[in-house]
């Protein structure tokens, strides 16, 4: 027996770092948009839990977020048996857009099902918050979500009743370069007051006001560190996208477009000049 799950990126739509709390995190508010480059992990019945990878770079131990969550899933519920875990590594690493915190909540959601456990959904959010700040967005079955708190207190972004989803071609450039979250964290100035809320900005839905409206508060400063970003963030407003943000802490960034033409202009120029490069008609990845 073994079970396959998908495990799909995300994008930040707007991210403000609002302070610095005791516990040495920060409260962030920022709009968690999954899309559709995916990680896929399998899961199949061991005597003990292991995990292989298909890049051979990442770590296979308890630096890998699969395992931390294997091992909390495990200790939280007493399972005495093991797994073998394989992740097919797709999303880049280091690169703002998740992958690794979606390995680990579609670990969660896989080896409950393997191991039939009665886990519910309270249960594996707290198991999530634990491992990483973003973890629980991927447990939520929703293409959009407002995250408060250190990333971990989600809304599911809805208007007029129905869920939030980009409507728009959205193109993910991805430069040669690997931003920690420390670093980035050390080059922003956290500010709690005089912005509108990035929740309420997304939720009007008008991309085309969005580059005067919508800011990510890690972009200046990392693009100013990192010349690949600032290289990617100027072709892809060249090309003529209505809004270009740094994904998270970067080093992605994303264009989103309206018109379909020149999001497949930006995207052969950016193939052209080196960069990875990642395409979507929208954000559909739900597990």
């Amino acid at each position: 027996m073994s079970i396959t799950r998908q495990a799909p990126a995300k994008i930040n739509l707007g991210l403000h770092v609002l302070r610095k709390r005791p516990d040495g995190y920060h409260d962030i508010e920022t709009v968690f948009h999954r899309i559709d480059w995916a990680d896929t992990i399998t899961v199949a019945r061991a005597e003990t839990l292991t995990l292989t990878c298909s890049a051979p770079t990442l770590p296979t131990d308890t630096d890998n977020l699969c395992m931390q969550a294997a091992r909390h899933l495990a200790a939280a519920f007493g399972v005495t048996e093991g797994a073998q875990m394989h992740l097919d590594k797709r999303v880049p690493v280091g690169a703002g857009l998740g992958g690794g915190s979606s390995d680990a909540a579609a670990a969660l959601q896989a080896l409950t099902d393997l191991w039939d456990l009665p886990a519910t959904p309270d249960d594996l959010h707290a198991l999530a918050a634990r491992i990483g700040s973003d973890v629980p967005f991927f447990l939520l079955d929703t293409p959009a979500a407002c995250a408060t708190g250190r990333g971990e207190r989600l809304t599911p972004l809805t208007v007029d009743g129905a869920p939030f989803r980009l409507k728009h071609p959205v193109l993910v450039v991805v430069p040669p370069v690997s931003v920690a979250t420390p670093d980035a964290y050390e080059r922003v100035t956290p500010r709690d007051a005089g912005r509108r809320s990035v929740c309420d900005v997304v939720a009007s839905g008008a991309v085309e006001q969005w580059q005067d409206l919508l800011r990510n508060d890690f972009e200046a400063p990392i693009a100013g560190a990192y010349a690949p970003v600032a290289e990617v963030r100027s072709l892809l407003r060249e090309h003529g996208a209505a809004y270009v943000s740094l994904s998270g802490s970067g080093a992605a960034v994303y264009g989103i477009f309206t018109a379909a033409t020149q999001a497949h202009t930006a995207r052969a120029a950016a193939e052209h000049a080196g960069f990875r490069v990642h395409a979507t008609a929208f954000a559909t990845a739900v597990n």
